[in-house]
This record gives structure tokens, C-alpha cells and sequence, in this order.
């Protein structure tokens, strides 16, 4: 699923700024199975893929173990800040991938800053995310209840009455509040990307995200200009978000 959505949305997006060719330095932090990596090595691109959580990563590399052996990818399962950059990133890269995942990171800003310094000098950096207020920005459709897992908004109830919500249904509650807590809407992202010294190039709001498709069979819809104009509003309406910086 996710190298489709890749293949298929988030490199043409990408390549209406920089072209990919083979070669291509690939970083993408918080990996998971590699599935993002994958269409970028099918390119003949030299893949890095960062995953703090290891069972996920031994996944990644039974899966790729080909592009291992022919030097098209590597894996490194620790924190990114914990990352020895002389030693495990030996070069600089052309593009650094952040996919469903800056919307998990605690401190946004530091992490945001600390990338540009392991760019080339024409890099950029993809991120793809959903805005916190959209329905279910909570990430509640992995919840174990249906109830929940159904239910548009909630997540954006205060902290006390969420928690109570989550412990009545025996949900886990550490997991989502630490969700709740690192949620970004779009002014937030952009207030970042500005103040850390990048400038925007290229950016999508979505209505429908393109991995309904592959999820649910539901072709992707670009936000509404109108709507996609209107700061804070957008965030309720919009269910993904791509954006491509680069250092100024």
C-alpha cells in the first residue's frame, strides 16, 4: 500500500521540483516497514530508512534483504537524535522523507532545524501528514472499540474528558494522549518551516488522502481552493497534507 501511494502520489509531487534519477541520497525518518523506501530503490535511489521501533525494521529488512545485499538500502533502529551522524550518515542527502510522522515527534521545531544540516545543497524535505483537527486526527480508526474507531472529532474534546472517554473504553490511554499532545495543524507547520529557516516550494491540502485509495477505494480529492485558504478551518476539513521545503 504504501509503495503504491508512494509510487503513484508522493514521488510526482516530488518530481515537480527536483527530478529523481538513480543514485538519489534517500533518508526517510521513521520508516516503519520500508514500504515508502522501496518505491524510491526500485528508482535505483540509495535508500536510509531511521525506526525507533526494532520489530518493525526486522520486517524492513527480511523484505528487502535483495536491496541490502546489492547496497540500494541500510536501517538504523534508534532514536534520530541518537543517530552518529559521522558514522551512520557518511554523506549528505538529496531528499529527506518525514511520511505520517511529524505529527508524532514531541519537539517539532528541533528536529524541523536539525534536517537542514544533513541536506545537499539543493535538497529537500517531504512531509506528508494530517492536520490534528481533521476527523480523525486522533489516529482513533486504530482503536479497539467500533464505537470509537468510528467516531469523527472526539479526539479534540479536553484532556480530562478524552482520558475519561479512552479508560471507560479500555483503550490505550498513554498512546493516544501522547497523540493528542504532539497533534499539528497546518499554521503550526508552516510557522515552523518559516521560523527554522526554509522556505516553502510545493505543497497539496487533500480532502480525500491518496491512501484511501489503497485503503478504501476512494480516489483522492485536493481540497477545496476556498476552503484551503481559510486558516484553522481548512485543519477540520482537510485529511492530508503534502508540503516540500527547503533551507533558505
Amino acid at each position: 500500500m504504501q509503495v503504491e501511494n508512494t509510487r503513484k502520489y508522493v514521488i510526482p509531487f516530488i518530481e515537480q521540483y527536483r527530478k529523481i534519477a538513480p543514485g538519489t541520497r534517500v533518508l526517510e525518518i521513521g520508516c516503519g516497514e520500508a514500504g515508502v523506501l522501496k518505491a524510491f530503490t526500485d528508482l535505483g535511489c540509495i535508500g536510509v530508512g531511521v525506526e525507533l521501533d526494532e520489530p518493525r525494521l526486522v520486517i524492513a529488512r527480511e523484505w528487502m534483504s535483495e536491496e541490502m545485499n546489492k547496497g540500494l538500502v541500510s536501517f538504523i533502529s534508534k532514536d534520530i537524535y541518537k543517530v552518529d551522524v559521522e558514522k551512520e550518515f557518511p554523506s549528505r542527502f538529496d531528499i529527506i522523507i518525514l511520511k505520517d510522522v511529524i505529527e508524532h515527534i514531541h519537539d517539532q521545531k528541533k528536529l524541523i532545524a536539525w534536517m537542514k544540516h544533513y541536506l545537499n545543497k539543493d535538497g529537500i524535505v517531504f512531509f506528508g501528514f494530517p492536520p490534528w483537527q481533521m476527523p480523525f486526527g486522533g489516529h482513533q480508526q486504530v482503536m479497539q472499540s467500533k464505537l470509537l474507531s468510528k467516531l469523527p472529532y472526539f479526539h479534540l474534546l479536553p484532556m480530562f474528558i478524552y482520558k475519561g472517554i479512552l479508560k471507560l473504553f479500555k483503550e490505550n490511554v498513554d498512546a493516544f494522549t501522547e497523540v493528542k499532545d504532539t497533534g499539528i495543524s497546518i499554521e503550526r507547520f508552516e510557522k515552523i518551516v518559516d521560523e527554522t529557516g526554509y522556505n516553502v516550494v510545493n505543497k497539496i491540502h487533500y480532502f480525500l488522502n491518496p491512501i484511501y485509495e489503497f485503503k478504501f477505494g476512494w480516489k483522492p480529492k485536493k481540497q477545496n481552493a476556498v476552503i484551503s485558504a481559510i486558516p484553522w478551518v481548512r485543519n477540520f476539513f482537510t485529511t492530508c497534507v503534502y508540503y516540500m521545503i527547503t533551507p533558505k
